[in-house]
């Protein structure tokens, strides 16, 4: 009989209520608590979810499997996860793609020392789409790479934009040219810079007195964020911002376009449509987060990425039973 992998939601935002939610679908999985950086005593979620201070997360050593860090990318993943991964094996969905480098040494020094295991940087970008572009790759190496995100909210930039100095609430849209996607859907494989492809939406409440050209000029040219793109930001009221962006949705694609033999043109495409970016990623997590308690009980450590996991890992299913209904 497989034990019940016990897991810890560390942050109760977006991500971590979708994490949540997850759970439930996940017979093999339960919730043993919840860490905050607010008072545990002021939170609320679902009849029987324990809530924590993170002061008190040392004491679930020994008691959860994995833990699951629900933090920012900016500046909550990069502090935490080394931290968190000296105590417990950990999933996160760290996203700043050109500090992943840095993030994985500093995460494997931690993990490695503790004989914990971390899977960093997972969801669907960086995670699903990371795989694909792999998989097209090592399948079309004659050929070229092409990622699209949007029409959608992206968590990662929105948590940028509201930690700038006098931002009250935002919310920021990526938006895909779709030119440009019709262009390579056709076979053609233009040379494209960064902000030819997307365009970014920013729509902001300020505090009241705040210096509006300061705050622009802050989130387009923030690096690893808004300086590479064509960033449009719009200031709106709070009221306007839980009428017209209460929803969370997201998606895009990732198409590579190739040649085999003499010539001939092949494409591979991979697409999401998600009616709700944050519960999707919380399921990737999920599933991540079954395959790393599987390979730690292997003896697996250090830090790993969604390339390192044996994709039968993911799911709770036996290899007989992959065999038999998936294969």
């Amino acid at each position: 009989m497989q034990q019940t992998i016990k897991l810890g939601i560390v942050g109760y935002g977006n991500l971590g209520r979708g994490v949540e939610k997850a759970i439930r679908q996940n017979p093999d999985m339960e919730l043993t608590a919840v860490f905050t950086r607010r008072q545990p005593e002021q939170m609320s979620g679902p009849e029987g979810v324990r809530f924590e201070h993170i002061s008190a997360i040392e004491q679930y050593k020994g008691i959860i499997d994995v833990m699951i860090l629900c933090g920012g990318s900016a500046t909550d993943l990069p502090e935490q996860t080394p931290v968190i991964a000296r105590l417990f094996n950990t999933v996160d969905s760290f996203d700043t793609h050109a500090k992943i480098p840095e993030f994985y040494e500093t995460v494997n020094a931690a993990a490695e020392q503790a004989g914990t295991l971390s899977i960093i940087s997972t969801g669907w970008d960086p995670g699903l789409f990371s795989l694909n572009r792999l998989l097209a790759e090592a399948i079309l190496p004659e050929g070229k790479d092409y990622t699209f995100w949007g029409k959608g909210v992206s968590q990662g930039h929105s948590d940028a934009i509201r930690r700038v100095p006098g931002v009250k609430a935002g919310v920021q849209y990526t938006v895909p040219v779709e030119e440009v996607i019709n262009r390579i859907r056709s076979g053609e494989t233009p040379e494209l810079e960064t902000r030819e492809k997307h365009l970014r939406q920013c729509f902001v409440v300020s505090e009241e007195g705040a210096d509006r050209d300061e705050i622009t000029s802050t989130i387009v040219n923030m690096p690893n964020y808004f300086s590479d793109y064509d960033t449009t930001v719009t200031y709106i009221t709070e009221e306007q911002l839980a009428a017209e962006h209460e929803g969370m949705p997201h998606g895009g694609f990732v198409i590579r376009s190739g040649i085999t033999g003499e010539g001939t043109k092949q494409i591979i495409e991979f697409g999401l449509k998600l009616e709700s970016n944050p519960e999707f990623t919380a399921s990737v997590l999920i599933a991540c987060a079954r395959a790393g308690h599987r390979m730690s009980q292997e003896g697996g450590k250090g830090a790993k990425t969604i390339f390192d996991l044996p994709l039968g890992y993911l799911s709770p299913k036996s290899a007989e039973q992959l065999r038999r209904e998936l294969l």
